[in-house]
């Protein structure tokens, strides 16, 4: 019995030493997909589950308090045929805050170019050197794009390797018949938005997102001051960005995630803190313009 006790808190050691990557919350909603068989929708949901939680990513070990939290929201508006689903996946983000409880958004985007054919009981099945699969392609692409982002805020730059993998997915998918991966398909996709992270001319993204966090953020529970000036700096790299090209897409997901937030942590900022965010937000995110205002209201320390 103690012998079998024993293997028992061994393999549980093993396992908090080499949690996988990701703590990924799955939802499939089908509420506007008449039929009686609705458990087709149930198994999907637990074939991405498992799908993006128990895959091995990266080369990198986690424990399982470092699992990256995040989201996966599918909306099916459509099935045609058995196996084919048209609809929506929304994909969010959250980073842990040094020394905090809090959870800082990262990412919060809705692809409406969800289309895909699924089998029940059919292994979902990903390769990296083909484009064989329409739903573990849009998967594996999120899910480096997640990592890609996640490893910005810690390390400048820390995302590249994730990127590339992104990268490598949307050229393979180039002659695919689903949209959402060619440039001619709209501006904000998941061709833009790789293209975006890899263009050098909208880099002050990515060093914005490090300082932002990594630098701003990480420390507010002990600097709050520093931390928030931090911040605000930061943001002129978003300004930087936005003249270079005002429909960006990252500078929309970005403003997506982030807007709720930023109006907290700067409503308690200087007045010259404000001043300088307020025209970097006027200019940048005129369609957040009315939230921004409370910034203004806020009381100055």
């Amino acid at each position: 019995m103690r012998l079998f006790a024993s293997f028992c808190f061994f393999f549980s050691f093993l396992f908090q030493l080499s949690a996988q990557e990701f703590q990924c919350n799955v939802s499939v909603s089908s509420s506007r997909i008449e039929g009686t068989y609705k458990e087709i929708f149930q198994s999907m949901r637990n074939d991405i589950s498992e799908f993006m939680n128990n895959r091995k990513w990266t080369d990198h070990q986690y424990t399982i308090d470092e699992r990256i939290i995040c989201t996966i929201f599918i909306q099916i508006t459509d099935q045609i045929g058995a196996d084919e689903f048209k609809g929506s996946m929304q994909v969010q983000l959250n980073r842990p805050v040094f020394n905090s409880s809090y959870q800082t958004p990262i990412l919060n985007i809705k692809d409406n170019d969800f289309d895909v054919r699924y089998v029940e009981f059919q292994p979902l099945e990903f390769s990296e050197t083909s484009n064989t699969n329409a739903l573990t392609n849009i998967l594996a692409y999120y899910a480096y794009i997640i990592l890609g982002f996640d490893y910005d805020t810690f390390s400048p730059m820390g995302g590249t390797p994730f990127f590339q993998k992104a990268r490598d997915i949307v050229n393979k998918s180039q002659n695919a018949r689903e949209k959402g991966w060619r440039a001619f398909e709209g501006f904000y996709n998941r061709f833009w938005l790789i293209d975006n992270l890899y263009n050098k001319a909208y880099s002050p993204f990515r060093d914005m997102m490090y300082r932002y966090h990594r630098l701003g953020l990480d420390i507010m529970s002990e600097k709050p001051n520093i931390g928030r000036s931090e911040i605000a700096d930061a943001l002129k790299n978003i300004q930087k960005v936005y003249r270079a090209r005002p429909d960006i897409y990252i500078n929309r997901i970005f403003f997506d995630a982030k807007s709720d937030e930023i109006v907290n942590l700067l409503s308690n900022g200087t007045i010259d803190e404000k001043s300088r965010v307020m025209t970097i937000l006027s200019e940048c995110d005129p369609s957040n313009s009315g939230k921004y205002e409370k910034i203004t209201q806020q009381k100055v320390f």
